[in-house]
């Protein structure tokens, strides 16, 4: 009989690292969320699930059932056809949904905006370290008799970190000449 567990994956220790702090990142952003939203976002949870689907259906099934066998055994109705309680109490948790769903969302959009931030940090950082590395091989193989010196304008210029602010302007100007 073949083994069905996945095999065991180890990963380097930077890794590990990395996925932590992400981790930590998004559980500090649901622990720092009010009682109110965490409890909002739990409704919407379970609310998501083919469980509630299931369930709805069956009390919507059940009500429609309940009030036509009532009508049919001569009984007056809570809710006769073409019923108009269901359809406003529907209405109702229907409004309730969408605002709760727009406030998870308020939520995310504040997750995935400090997410971006991180990156584009990381991503500065990483650059500067980028234009170091290349400054020290540049100055290495400068310095080093066994290699033949030459100029490299090119490792000269990403020698050089870029400044977040012209990058940011190259790019509207750039993108206001591929909009005109």
């Amino acid at each position: 009989m073949p083994d069905l567990d996945p095999p065991l994956v180890i990963v380097p220790d930077h890794i590990d690292q990395t996925i932590q702090s992400v981790a930590q990142l998004r559980q500090e952003h649901h622990t720092r969320a009010p009682r109110l939203q965490r409890m909002m976002d739990g409704i919407i949870a379970r609310m998501a699930s083919p469980e509630f689907l299931v369930i709805a259906s069956c009390i919507i099934a059940a009500w429609i059932a309940a009030n036509l066998t009532v009508s049919a055994w001569g009984w007056v109705a809570l809710d006769p056809p073409p019923f108009v309680g269901l359809a406003s109490a529907m209405a109702l948790v229907s409004f309730y949904v969408v605002l709760m769903i727009f406030a998870a969302q308020n939520r995310e959009d504040q997750l995935a905006q400090h997410r971006e931030l991180l990156i584009m940090e990381l991503a500065i950082v990483s650059e500067q370290k980028i234009a170091k590395v290349i400054q020290l091989l540049e100055e290495s193989r400068r310095d080093n008799p066994l290699i033949r010196n030459r100029d490299d304008s090119e490792a000269e210029a990403m020698a050089l970190p870029a400044d977040p602010h012209s990058v940011l302007g190259a790019i509207a100007e750039a993108q206001g000449q591929a909009l005109a």
